[in-house]
């Protein structure tokens, strides 16, 4: 098995495989300046000034392989606080895998999955959360998954996580300090000013907890079913949403037998509207499965857009189906369609309950859109609070919030100091695995290698 080391100089392509008008090759490492300079026909690069570009032709031998740009970036002054270089060459695969193969040559080792951002923290560049907020930042596909991985990695998560932890360490040390002076019957950390420490703390933790099924569908896509019955119009409107013939539109019931599901970005954030069967009695078996996975969508959704066909439903219809969603507990828009059909009764009876729209026709549109975003609460992304989307981080705030309650129980209990401290010690450490100082090799290996190659 072949052994990395930390000392030695990695290599890998920054941008992405494939054609395209540059690519960017990456170096890290002691001998990283050195290298390069070996097969660098230009200025002298051991010379040069850190955060400087240098133009010339790679070599191997005497043979120009291309015509680059080289980017310097002297230690401590990199992303990885090493000596860095970055070769920008044309994007051609061939070119690309020339130069790294040449380079491989002079001495370097092609990078692991994640390892310029691992080197990067190992060298106190960033903490542990900021370095996991880099590969968010980068798989962010809308305006509000980019604005909460930035302010992740700016340490916005971490300055909260530091926080809990310096006020947690004070007590820890002063009960830790009575465990010294046993016998003598001496108390330095008042119990009273431990509870309201402890209480304040679970407050902070449970805040940040609630913020992760936010977090969680703004990074993932807000997942919106579109329901209702047959014929309501459903696979129209999607097909309206995203602008293209997605879903196929028939007026014959049951078209629609699985979920068709696709992303749109409205307002700078992703949802993940999902088409349904219609729910009706199941005219064969292949359907009822169909009406199934419609309910369990349902019920796994975070918004349910229900249509009614406003040109054949009745008032009593409209009135049960209503009663039924909000027994169901989930956040839904009644929306009725076919407008244009719709007789000006059932109109005037409904307009207050639900949003009038013509999916052919792509009238109130907008409307529908706007109370989508309304109905999801996204407006909290607008804000300076901090908000989890990562898993291990809940996980983490999740094991920290027990090991607190376990710390009041001891309290309440009156436990000894040795177990309030063993308490408040793992309360410390979950805090401290959140950030990295606390850390194992199996666990750096499993948030790395799931970075790409160049990062």
């Amino acid at each position: 098995m072949l052994i990395h080391s930390s000392n030695d100089t990695i290599v890998a392509l920054a941008t992405a495989q494939g054609v395209g008008a540059i690519a960017v090759i990456r170096l890290s490492g002691k001998l990283s300046i050195a290298l390069v300079n070996g097969v660098f026909d230009g200025k002298d690069l051991s010379t040069q000034a850190s955060h400087t570009l240098h133009y010339g032709n790679i070599l191997d031998g005497d043979e120009i392989i291309d015509e680059v740009v080289v980017s310097l970036f002297v230690s401590p002054h990199s992303f990885t606080k090493e000596d860095s270089v970055e070769i920008s060459t044309h994007g051609s695969p061939y070119v690309v895998k020339r130069v790294i193969e040449l380079l491989l040559k002079q001495g370097a080792r092609l990078a692991t999955a994640g390892e310029f951002t691992k080197r990067a923290f190992m060298n106190g560049r960033f903490d542990l959360a900021q370095a996991e907020a880099v590969a968010d930042l980068i798989a962010s596909e809308n305006e509000a998954a980019h604005k909460i991985a930035l302010s992740q990695m700016r340490g916005g998560f971490s300055d909260n996580i530091k926080q809990l932890r310096e006020k947690l360490i004070h007590f820890a040390s002063m009960v830790e300090l009575e465990l010294d002076f046993g016998e003598e019957d001496v108390e330095f950390a008042d119990r009273k000013d431990i509870r309201g420490l402890i209480e304040e703390l679970r407050g902070v933790i449970s805040e940040l907890m609630k913020s992760f099924r936010l977090g969680n569908v703004i990074k993932n896509g807000v997942p919106v079913v579109i329901a209702g019955k047959p014929n309501a119009g459903k696979s129209t409107l999607l097909n309206a949403l995203l602008n293209e013939e997605k879903a196929i539109v028939s007026d014959i019931p049951g078209t629609t037998r699985d979920f068709i599901e696709d992303t749109l970005v409205i307002d700078g954030i992703a949802f993940r509207f999902i088409d349904t069967a219609g729910i009706r009695e199941a005219q064969d078996k292949i359907e009822a499965m169909g009406v199934e996975r419609t309910h369990t969508k349902m019920r796994e959704s975070s918004l349910i857009i229900y249509l009614f066909d406003l040109a054949s439903d009745s008032v009593d219809l409209v009135q049960d189906e209503l009663r039924n969603l909000k027994k169901g507990g989930i956040p839904f828009i009644a929306v009725g369609n076919k407008l244009d059909l719709a007789p000006p009764d059932l109109i005037e009876v409904f307009k207050k309950e639900m949003i009038m729209i013509s999916a052919a026709s792509r009238d109130n549109l907008d409307l529908l859109k706007h109370k989508i975003l309304e109905a999801v609460h996204l407006d909290k992304i607008k804000t300076d609070q901090t908000i989890i989307t990562n898993l291990r981080h809940y996980q983490g705030l999740k094991e920290t919030n027990e090991a607190l309650g376990d710390v009041l129980t001891g309290l309440d209990e009156e436990l000894t100091n040795d177990f309030l401290a063993l308490d408040i010690r793992n309360a410390l450490h979950s805090l401290g695995e959140l950030t990295g100082e606390i850390t194992t090799d199996d666990l750096l290996e499993n948030i790395f290698s799931k970075f790409c190659i160049g990062k």
